[in-house]
């Protein structure tokens, strides 16, 4: 666990981070967005609201480590829907 850790699994498929900016997705060369979705294949969040939970929940584990802290699993709360960036309904 500790050092780099392996990417690049999924084909055509790059997913970045940058600490000011949060995370993106691009997907043979054009933008894409991360999306939560069921078992049964209806998509509950997508976008930015699920990119930044993504990545605060991935800061907060990481910082947990740091202060070695007994946990290492955080857990989000649920994701709040932005009326005017809501795009879980397109």
């Amino acid at each position: 666990m500790i050092g780099t850790q392996p990417t690049g699994a999924i084909e055509g498929v790059q997913i970045s981070a940058v600490s000011h900016e949060g995370l993106s997705v691009i997907i043979n060369g054009k933008p894409g967005r991360l999306a939560i979705i069921t078992e049964d294949g209806q998509v509950v969040a997508a976008g930015q609201d699920v990119a930044r939970e993504a990545q605060a929940v991935a800061v907060n584990c990481y910082r947990n480590f740091l202060q070695g802290k007994g946990f290492l699993r955080i857990l989000s709360k649920p994701i709040q829907s932005d009326p005017v960036n809501s795009s879980a309904s397109n």
